[in-house]
């Protein structure tokens, strides 16, 4: 398998269970999509809490001492947020979604017509945050450019497959749109553990995941509509994680 078959396997299944979804949501009252949205939403709060276990990691406790790991993960969000924050990415991400939208109902005429602007925008986002976010995308792309083999990707990519069917089931064609972005953050990601080599140590990605997970409760809070929270302007604290895991080794 070549580098980056991870993530074609990813995009084919997120846009066939995109077309699945969108065939069959037609046909499902908009009480039944609700329904399987909220079910996504509580498994996708599972898996952000078991992802943000990886706090516990004893590696990572032992690399910066028992207490460091929360604050490590603390310190990343709040840098993440701000950083997030003031270049503005969730409103960009949204105007991207627009941006397609408008591009979709020029191209494809009638069909996309009848996906409105606001359906067609949280659609893109929430899947483009559901399927980037997640700490398998992370060490998934990441661990393929390792030459670790796609295995995570794989998994990741049958998850995704059905999630897709769920979401556009409620949200329509703009989550098979957010193969655009999913494809813009995991092939950097696969070029990246290229690059790196055996470079990043366990503790640092285990940051790493641990900070994944916490944005994923917030992703699953939108999903559950309990709170919008603007989750992609806390991406950037996927970067600081390490960087300041590496710091607190660096200062002990």
């Amino acid at each position: 398998m070549f580098p980056g078959f991870g993530t074609l396997v990813n995009i084919v299944t997120v846009l066939l269970g995109s077309t699945i979804g969108v065939l069959v949501g037609h046909r499902l009252p908009e009480r039944t999509r609700q329904v399987v949205t909220d079910g996504i939403g509580i498994v996708t709060l599972l898996i952000a809490a078991t992802s943000a276990l990886a706090v516990t990691d004893d590696g990572l406790e032992e690399a910066i001492g028992s207490s460091a790991p929360m604050l490590v993960v603390l310190g990343a969000v709040l840098l993440g947020g701000i950083t997030g924050s003031l270049l503005r990415i969730e409103d960009r991400l949204e105007g991207f979604g627009g941006s397609i939208q408008r591009f979709a109902v020029r191209r494809l005429g009638a069909g996309a017509q009848q996906e409105s602007r606001e359906r067609f925008i949280q659609g893109f986002v929430t899947s483009s945050l559901v399927f980037c976010v997640g700490p398998l995308t992370i060490l998934g792309a990441i661990s393929e450019g390792l030459g670790e083999g796609s295995d995570q990707l794989l998994l990741k990519s049958a998850l995704d497959g059905f999630t897709a069917i769920a979401f556009a089931a409620s949200f329509g064609w703009g989550v098979g749109a957010s193969v655009l972005a999913l494809a813009a953050v995991q092939g950097p990601l696969t070029a990246l553990g290229a690059a790196l080599g055996s470079f990043v140590p366990d503790p640092h990605l285990s940051a790493l995941t641990a900070t994944g997970g916490l944005l994923l409760v917030g992703v699953a809070l939108r999903l559950l509509d309990l709170k919008q929270l603007k989750v992609a302007d806390l991406l950037p604290a996927l970067v600081f994680a390490p960087l300041l895991v590496q710091l607190v080794v660096v200062l002990r």
